[in-house]
C-alpha cells in the first residue's frame, strides 16, 4: 500500500515541476509540426502521382523519422525528471522526513520506480501514438507492429530510469545526470559502430557495439523497436539509417535488458538501504 502511495506522489511532484510542462508542451509542438509535414508532403505526393509500392515506403520513413524523434524525447525527459528524486532529497535533507518508519526504504525506492515508470508509459503513449494516428489520419498508412515498438520504446526509458535511481542512491544530481547520460552516449556511439562494422564486415567492430550494449542496453533497443515498426521492405534490405539496421538485435537482448533493470533496481534499493541520510 506504501508503495502505491510514493507512486502517486511521484506522479504528483512530477506534475508539479516545470520540466514535465515543458517536455509535454514541447511534444505537442513536435506532433503539430510533424503533422503540417506529413500532411504537405502528402499533397505533394498525391499531385505526383508516385507509384503505392513507393509512396508506402515514403510514409513510413515519415513515421519513423518522427518515432526517431520521439524516442529522443522519452530518453530525455526520462532522465531530466528523475535524475534528482533521490538525489536531491538526500541533499535537502527532505528524505529524512520520507523515509521514516513505518514507511520502509525499499517502498521508497519501488513506489518512486514505479511512478515515473507510469508516467513514461504515457508519455510513450501519448507521443508515439500522436506520431502513428497523424500518419494514419494524414495518409492512411499504419505503422506496423507499433504496440511491440512502443512497448520497446517504453522499456528503453525504462531501463534509463533504473540506472538513474540507482545514480540518485550513490551520487548528486550533477554526477547522476553526467552518468545517466554518459552511458545513453556511450550506448548510441556503440550501436552505429556496430551498424557500420557489420556492413563493413569488420569483427572487431561489431563486437565493441556488442560490449557497450551490455554496459548499457539502451540503443539496442532502439533498433530493435525500429526494425519491428519498418516497412516489410526495409526489414529484408536493411540498410544504414536510424530506422533500420544491418545488425538487429535478438530477442535475447531483450530478456537482458529486463534483467538488467531488475539488477540495477536491486543494486538501487541496497544501496539506498545502506545510505546514511
Amino acid at each position: 500500500m506504501a508503495i502505491w502511495i510514493i507512486a502517486q506522489l511521484t506522479l504528483r511532484e512530477a506534475a508539479r515541476r516545470k520540466i514535465l510542462w515543458a517536455a509535454l508542451i514541447l511534444g505537442l509542438a513536435f506532433l503539430t509540426l510533424y503533422g503540417v509535414g506529413v500532411h504537405l508532403i502528402q499533397r505533394e505526393i498525391v499531385q505526383n502521382g508516385a507509384p503505392e509500392t513507393i509512396v508506402r515506403e515514403m510514409y513510413n520513413f515519415l513515421a519513423m523519422a518522427g518515432l526517431y524523434v520521439v524516442n529522443f524525447l522519452v530518453v530525455m525527459m526520462t532522465v531530466l525528471t528523475s535524475v534528482d528524486t533521490l538525489a536531491g532529497e538526500i541533499a535537502s535533507g527532505t528524505m529524512q522526513a520520507i523515509a521514516t518508519k513505518p514507511l520502509r526504504r525499499f517502498e521508497v525506492v519501488v513506489g518512486k520506480w514505479l511512478g515515473f515508470a507510469a508516467m513514461l508509459a504515457l508519455y510513450v503513449a501519448l507521443m508515439g501514438g500522436g506520431v502513428a494516428a497523424l500518419t494514419f489520419a494524414l495518409t492512411g498508412y499504419a505503422v506496423p507492429r507499433l504496440a511491440v515498438g512502443l512497448g520497446l520504446m517504453l522499456l528503453e526509458g525504462v531501463t534509463l530510469l533504473s540506472v538513474s535511481i540507482l545514480g540518485g542512491t550513490m551520487f548528486s544530481t550533477l554526477a547522476n545526470g553526467v552518468l545517466a547520460f554518459g552511458l545513453y552516449g556511450l550506448a548510441f556511439i556503440g550501436g552505429w559502430i556496430e551498424q557500420i562494422g557489420s556492413l563493413l564486415q569488420s569483427e572487431a567492430a561489431v563486437n565493441i557495439g556488442i560490449i557497450s550494449s551490455l554496459l548499457m542496453p539502451s540503443e539496442a533497443l532502439w533498433k530493435r523497436a525500429a526494425f519491428e515498426m519498418q516497412s516489410p521492405l526495409v526489414r529484408d534490405l536493411g540498410g544504414m539509417t536510424p530506422f533500420s539496421a544491418t545488425s538487429v538485435p535478438n530477442e535475447r537482448m531483450i530478456l537482458y535488458a529486463v534483467l538488467y533493470i531488475a539488477v540495477m533496481l536491486a543494486l538501487a534499493l541496497r544501496q539506498f538501504s545502506r545510505r546514511d541520510l
